[in-house]
């Protein structure tokens, strides 16, 4: 498996060029077939939707891959490849199962555990296998991310954890009261322009927040979701100085470090006679866990809310899509190694079948006498012998090809019994264009 994703979508992207990069329904064909006639792709399949455009891809060369996909991207989006390349994402392998998994499952939507991405999974399924450019590996890879989805949605409470995450942090800042008489009149600070950052900035607006400033790195994001909200969007810059004016701050940015430090803080609520309240719905966190010790600070981060109640709406819910993803990714990667084996045992069990009917027909020669009940009886007994002597191994060898670092069983068992290359390919190509 040489899975390659390469996308943008409202997490990477600013609104102006997702919209001039969308896909008409009649486009997506033509940029399938031309993937597909590229050399480093084998299979393909695009997902588009209001707020992302991924082409997924069968690869056997990663470089040439993604400069390949990046390419028909821009020609087909019509934005200019050196204008779009700063926005666009790569995923390779497993990190491509786990990304489809997890847009699947809601995670990576604007409103966290939307169930209409599901939808729009399905009909990229369709329209891939319309075109004959989802083969074995794209089929099951989608498939499987539909039952994903909707294990996500049955066994969690994801649909409304979103919102759900928000206001019950929102309520452990207010320590009891009331949430919108908390908010009433505060000055609320929203760092991020992401879906849950985005509901923060809702549930903040609709509680009476007295002043809502929403900062992101890309302000055109921000901007966006503060004209929805009459608040202010501001660049990252900003950040300090409206920190020390903020009565109640939350941030969710998905970036990979911290976004504010504990000497930010402390610096920002230095000489003022008034507390700060801090929501920090991040995972990895975006405020450093130091900011607890703070004096004048109450910090409320995910670890804080898991604690603070083991059943709390959210608890679970993102938390335990995220455990689904991670099981069902290496569900599929162990699948996907297995099959992998399942060419050179049909193979090898071919190869045997021949070698009884040539015994057989040797046996035949040599004896005249045989009846047809004689022949059979024979027959039967020499491939129930070889039957039971490649049972355990073949089984055995497709257990251990599914583990990681399995791909080399298959090669070991064609060395093991010469099995011809070409044999095994014959048998491989039928089997992929019937899937």
């Amino acid at each position: 498996m040489s899975l390659l994703v390469v996308g943008l979508s409202h997490r990477s992207a600013p609104v102006s060029v997702l919209e001039r990069a969308a896909l008409a329904p009649q486009a997506r064909g033509k940029l399938l077939q031309d993937a597909v006639g590229a050399e480093p792709a084998a299979e393909a399949a695009v997902l588009s939707t209001c707020n992302r455009i991924e082409l997924y891809a069968d690869v056997d060369k990663f470089h040439a891959g993604v400069a390949e996909l990046s390419t028909l991207l821009a020609q087909h989006s019509g934005v200019e490849l050196d204008e779009l390349t700063p926005y666009l994402y790569v995923h390779y392998e497993d990190r491509a199962v786990h990304h489809l998994f997890s847009v699947a499952c809601g995670l990576d939507s604007m409103v966290v555990g939307e169930g209409q991405i599901l939808g729009q999974i399905k009909d990229a399924l369709a329209v891939a296998q319309e075109q004959h450019t989802a083969g074995r590996l794209l089929n099951d890879l989608f498939q499987q991310a539909l039952r994903v989805g909707k294990r996500a949605h049955s066994e969690t409470g994801i649909d409304k954890a979103g919102q759900s995450l928000v206001t019950f942090g929102l309520e452990q800042l207010a320590d009891g009261a009331p949430v919108d008489e908390w908010v009433r009149g505060r000055r609320a600070l929203v760092i991020g322009a992401g879906s849950m950052s985005s509901l923060a900035a809702v549930t903040l607006a609709r509680a009476g927040a007295g002043e809502l400033v929403i900062v992101n790195r890309t302000l055109a994001r921000a901007q966006r979701l503060a004209d929805s909200l009459q608040a202010r969007a501001l660049p990252m810059a900003s950040v300090a100085k409206e920190l020390a004016a903020a009565d109640v701050v939350v941030s969710c940015t998905g970036a990979a470090g911290l976004v504010l430090s504990a000497a930010d803080i402390e610096g920002a609520v230095a000489g003022r006679g008034s507390a700060l309240a801090v929501l920090d719905l991040a995972m990895p966190r975006d405020v450093e866990a130091a900011v607890h010790r703070i004096d004048g600070v109450r910090l409320v981060d995910i670890e804080s809310l898991a604690d603070a109640e083991a059943n709390a709406p959210m608890a679970g819910d993102v938390e335990a899509v995220r455990g689904i993803v991670t099981e069902e990714v290496a569900a599929f990667g162990a699948a996907q190694r297995a099959a992998t084996i399942t060419p050179t045992v049909v193979a090898l069990r071919t190869m045997a079948a021949d070698v009884v009917a040539g015994e057989m027909a040797r046996l035949e020669g040599r004896l005249h006498g045989m009846d047809d009940k004689q022949r059979a009886e024979i027959t039967q007994t020499v491939r129930r012998v070889v039957d039971k002597l490649l049972h355990a191994p073949t089984v055995r060898v497709k257990q251990l090809a599914g583990e990681p670092g399995g791909a080399g069983y298959a090669d070991a068992l064609r060395e093991l019994f010469d099995l011809d290359p070409q044999a095994v390919a014959a048998v491989s190509n039928p089997e992929q264009e019937r899937q």
